[in-house]
């Protein structure tokens, strides 16, 4: 998320019509817009080594991987968001091809720029879903995976890091967190990790 677009107040249903009709995408908080800002190619690799592990799993299931152009709606908190990937499982979400409503993972690519407001402001939205069972923050500049738990209505932070296995309860998926990071074009700083 970056910057307000010239502070425009919209309804939901307003903000999907004038959306479609935008070269950029924009994120949607209770009635105005943010233009979304462009990412690394990191970032990218990431999300699309997360995306490759996430669709072999789920193939032949009845839940669906999603990237970063299909947004979520969080109606209780009045927002519309572009998370970097998400799953969702329900029914409902197949006839909407644009905005699910119903994910049980949403995951965020974490950078500099965006981390404080992936795991704050957006993820106190993401947490009104009823459906949302795990929230996952990847840290894109080092090996280090924050998983977020819905447990009997209590939230619970987990973290993996070089060398464990990432566990994704709401999809029953298991394997190496390094998956994630393989073939990047940039290598991670070893002193980083």
């Amino acid at each position: 998320m970056s910057q307000s677009a010239s502070l425009l107040t919209f309804t939901f249903d307003d903000y999907l019509h004038w959306e479609n009709q935008q070269a950029q995408r924009h994120e949607f908080i209770r009635g105005e817009v943010f233009a979304m800002t462009g990412a690394t190619d990191r970032h990218n690799e990431i999300s699309g080594n997360f995306y490759m592990t996430l669709r072999q799993h789920l193939r032949g299931t009845p839940c669906r991987a999603y990237m970063a152009d299909v947004k979520v709606r969080v109606d209780a908190a009045d927002c519309g968001f572009y998370p970097d990937l998400q799953v969702t499982c329900a029914e409902c979400d197949h006839a909407d091809r644009y905005v699910k409503r119903s994910p049980v993972l949403v995951v965020e690519v974490l950078s500099n720029r965006t981390a404080a407001f992936d795991l704050g402001e957006k993820f106190t939205a993401y947490r009104q879903l009823d459906s949302l069972r795990e929230y996952v923050g990847v840290d894109q500049e080092r090996i280090r995976v924050l998983i977020y738990r819905r447990q009997d209505e209590k939230w619970w932070v987990d973290s993996v890091g070089p060398g464990e296995r990432l566990r994704l309860d709401s999809i029953d998926l298991d394997f190496p967190v390094e998956t994630l990071y393989e073939d990047l074009s940039k290598p991670l700083n070893v002193l980083d990790i």
